[in-house]
């Protein structure tokens, strides 16, 4: 292999391990997020966490979630401003990307 090959196969890699890093910390903060959404309607435990499972599996089947924020919009009928709901989003998705790329046991490198 040359130099350029090695160099051309851990961008490759670099890339595949960081898309996983981002999916995973998406996963995580969707579920936040639901749950959050969850108890904001006023769910207990059990119908909170069926709910962001439900949410999860639904939002699996699309790229990106648009349609996962769309959903959880619809839900709450204006209870909560949209820009509240994109502010928890980008604070959950933060703290899931830190604890995933601070704990070796979340890191799926």
């Amino acid at each position: 292999m040359t130099t350029f090959d090695d160099r051309e196969a851990a961008f490759e890699n670099k890339f595949a391990h960081d898309e996983t890093m981002k999916f995973a910390a998406t996963a995580r903060a969707c579920k936040r997020v639901a749950l959050w959404v969850a108890r904001c309607l006023g769910m207990g435990r059990e119908d909170a966490e069926n709910y962001a499972q439900n949410l999860m599996m639904d939002d699996i089947h699309e790229a990106g979630h648009s349609d996962f924020m769309a959903r959880l919009r619809q839900d709450l009928r204006g209870r909560i401003p949209d820009a509240d709901l994109h502010r928890k989003m980008d604070e959950e998705l933060a703290t899931a990307m830190d604890e995933i790329q601070s704990d070796p046991s979340l890191n799926p490198a």
